[in-house]
């Protein structure tokens, strides 16, 4: 035993408690001029004292360490002073020193450690007879302390300690018949039993003697890899080795060949960061002890599969689990997404300006649009090639009733805009622009881009689709057609074919030219990729502007060829019809009532509140027994 002079001890006794065990990684919190300990939040350390609320208890620098490392009056000495006794320790000689084992690093509080016995011959016995284990390998982690022999039962207890080698986990097997297996009290899974290396490979196992029976079987370099024991199957010891060591990037899943293990092998992929390489090295037995044991040769031992190479680039990909489903929002449904990119094409001179010119009057002073919803107006851009802005533009804009606060252009005097070109995507949010139209694609190419090739025409909508998706704005892009040899119904899209399967709607537009009795317009929907297809559209033109006719009966064949159709009924007008009729036979009805009435016959509530705003002036509205009534205003 270790022996100290009256000096000695004295100087330990005074240590200063803050300092020492704040050099040891310790955490505190200052309260006035003492200290709260963190890990014992009851403890107020002042100087070489401490006092221990919740036990009413206290002392100085050696009764701590008593106290809270399970330390000896010696031992707690000699870690104060950080030095030998005087006495038997310097009286002894080299080889004394050398056959003497060593002792375990003190633990942290909460784990308790097992009494050491003196010997660890049993231990010793059961690991290199009974299991087969190399006595090199074992002698060697006996003399570091990862291995040694408990007192009261001679249990094999493995040590699994910290970056500062701080016990902080101990598993137990017994030498008996019996085969004890435990942990330790106070043990942290995330600290196993192991063996940390230079090397980037890491070997994972499920108990410490499959570990030590692979390094074994399978010596070479052992030291520069890095071995861990999970004491089970918890990924915690596993996920801590590969979170604070950087240097490992390659991982070795040597768990158990069975069920329970090889189910845990396939879960640790996932959990395992896509950037570190995964291999399953599966023991041709149960387990490696099992092979050792029954002297598998070590190249017949286990099967080794690659899971995942990190060495190669990861494709990025995305789970759909974690995309967030959203609805289409719609500007003019089903014709215009908010969101989306949509084409109005036809032949010069059929309307497609005039149609544009509508749709911004609607978002920006909230004119008709057949079968839209009442919107709060917001800002357009119109960016247009072909027209003249003052003479042409403008002109058609004010008899289309659009507010032109609210209708604006990037200006393309210094530079010519193109899809590409980071503006749009400035201007609009910079404007809070929900609707951009561009007149005609051809203009808005760039210089250097065959509208014919589809390998130049494919970025370009990609860019300006995901503009338009993570600003929520719809883009709206006029084309005209193409016409080959033959018919009028041989007419299709200008350029690539990638540019109608690039947008997510085609509005076509065409003159009705055999109509006699007026000059009709159709709007046909060619695709609709994101909702049902609804009938075409009418409108007109005359010295006035657009003026909407409703839905029109025409199939794109007769309406290619010029032939005329037949003016539908919309579903507004037929909702306005239904409701003079039930109101001129019943006098007044619920308004409850009425709109139940309509959906009946097919017509939304919302189509029955916007043909009641039409009606506005010939119904009048009041209350009854607590329901709102409607009736006619009769004159």
């Amino acid at each position: 035993m270790e022996e100290y002079t009256r000096e000695q001890i004295q100087r330990a006794d005074d240590t200063d408690l803050y300092v020492f065990l704040s050099g040891r990684g310790e955490q505190f919190k200052r309260c006035g001029k003492e200290y709260r300990w963190l890990r014992h939040d009851s403890v107020m350390i002042n100087k070489n004292e401490w006092y221990r609320f919740s036990q009413n208890k206290g002392g100085h620098a050696i009764d701590f360490m008593k106290e809270f490392y399970g330390l000896s009056f010696a031992e707690a000495v000699k870690e104060l002073l950080g030095e030998e006794g005087v006495g038997e320790t310097n009286r002894r000689t080299a080889k004394e020193d050398a056959g003497r084992q060593k002792v375990c690093p003190i633990p942290l509080p909460g784990l308790e450690l097992p009494e050491r016995n003196e010997s660890c011959e049993i231990a010793r016995k059961y690991l290199i007879e009974q299991r087969k284990l190399s006595e090199w390998l074992i002698d060697q982690m006996i003399e570091k302390g990862d291995i040694y022999e408990s007192k009261n039962y001679h249990n094999v207890v493995f040590v699994g300690r910290d970056k500062e080698q701080n016990p902080r986990y101990a598993a137990m097997r017994g030498t008996d018949e019996n085969r004890y297996r435990g942990e330790a009290k106070g043990s942290e899974k995330a600290y196993g039993f192991g063996h940390i290396g230079t090397d980037e490979k890491l070997f994972v196992f499920e108990s410490p003697i499959d570990l030590l029976s692979y390094i074994t079987a399978v010596p070479e370099d052992w030291r520069k890899h890095s071995y861990i024991s999970l004491g089970g199957l918890s990924e915690k010891a596993m996920k801590r080795m590969y979170t604070e060591y950087p240097h490992i990037h390659s991982i070795y899943l040597c768990l158990d060949n069975d069920e329970p293990g090889n189910g845990r092998c396939r879960q640790f992929v996932s959990l395992i960061p896509e950037e570190l390489s995964v291999y399953r090295l599966e023991p041709v037995k149960k387990d490696w002890n099992e092979c050792l044991v029954a002297e598998v040769p070590v190249e017949n031992m286990a099967k080794q599969m690659c899971w995942r190479d990190a060495r190669e680039k990861p494709v990025p990909v995305m789970k759909m689990s974690e995309v967030e489903e959203t609805v289409v929002q719609w500007l003019w449904y089903p014709f215009i997404p908010f969101g989306k990119v949509t084409l109005i094409q036809g032949n010069p001179g059929k309307g497609k300006t005039w149609l544009a010119m509508a749709i911004a009057a609607y978002c920006t002073n909230g004119k008709e649009l057949p079968n839209a919803l009442p919107i709060e107006p917001f800002n357009v851009l119109y960016q247009t090639a072909e027209d003249g802005i003052a003479d042409t533009i403008k002109p058609r804009l004010a008899k289309c009733g659009a507010d032109m606060t609210r209708v604006r252009f990037i200006n393309e005097e210094e530079k010519q805009l193109s899809m590409t070109d980071d503006r749009i995507e400035k201007a609009i949010r910079q404007n809070n622009v929900r609707l951009m139209i561009m007149d005609p694609i051809q203009a808005y190419l760039g210089a250097n881009v065959d509208m014919n090739r589809a390998n130049e025409i494919r970025p370009l909508f990609r860019h300006l689709s995901t503009i338009a998706e993570r600003t929520g704005c719809a883009i709206v892009l006029i084309g005209h057609l193409n016409k080959s040899s033959g018919s009028q119904s041989d007419y299709r899209s200008l350029g690539s074919i990638d540019i109608a399967a690039a947008v997510r709607s085609i509005l076509f537009v065409e003159k009705v030219e055999k109509e006699k009795e007026q000059d009709i317009r159709v709007v046909y929907q060619q695709k609709d990729s994101l909702a049902k297809k609804e009938n075409p559209v009418a409108f007109s033109l005359g010295e006035e502007g657009l003026k909407w006719l409703g839905e029109y009966d025409i199939s794109i064949e007769d309406l290619l060829m010029g032939k005329a159709g037949t003016k539908k009924e919309t579903k507004l007008e037929k909702a306005q019809k239904l409701i003079l009729e039930l109101l001129t036979k019943r006098k007044v009805m619920c308004l409850e009532e009425l709109e139940a009435e309509l959906l009946a016959y097919g017509i939304s509530s919302r189509t029955g509140r916007d043909a009641r705003k039409q009606l506005e002036n010939r119904l009048s509205y009041d209350w009854c027994q607590g329901r709102k009534t409607v009736a006619l205003i009769t004159e």
